[in-house]
């Protein structure tokens, strides 16, 4: 593995881990282009991508989980009204909306497993089949 393959898989894990993040990142770009150019395997690629992706979302968990934190802060980026509707649309649905983690509006579902307090390891099972199965999608359709 040359020192050109290794930055852009790590160039390529970082936008897919900060894709999964609540920060503004296109992960799918970053694949296309270097799956179209070949920089690596496209087998090594869904996978970067996806341990990248899965990771961000764990990040969005852990949030979660310390949101009780966060609430009182100005810079908290929800109302108590959102925050409620979201909890209440996840306890009606449940953990198989972490299935739609892969989806533009699936940052949020991660987000409210940690304030739900979803079993870290079916989270962790389910994000990261949403994930894959994204790239693998993305994979197959660049092929």
């Amino acid at each position: 593995m040359t020192i050109t393959m290794l930055a852009a898989l790590g160039t390529l894990f970082l936008a897919a881990f900060g894709a999964a993040t609540v920060l503004p990142f296109q992960s799918e770009v970053v694949f296309a282009a270097m799956a179209v150019e070949e920089v690596a395997p496209l087998w090594l690629l869904v996978t970067v991508a996806s341990v990248g992706n899965t990771l961000g979302s764990v990040v969005n968990y852990a949030m979660g989980l310390f949101i009780e934190h966060w609430k009182a802060s100005r810079w908290f980026p929800v109302t108590e009204k959102q925050l409620a509707r979201a909890q209440d649309w996840y306890a009606r649905w449940g953990v198989w909306t972490l299935l739609l983690s892969w989806a533009p509006f699936g940052d949020g579902f991660t987000v409210v497993a940690g304030i739900m307090r979803t079993n870290f390891w079916l989270f962790l099972g389910l994000v990261a089949i949403a994930k894959t199965g994204r790239f693998l999608l993305l994979a197959w359709a660049l092929a």
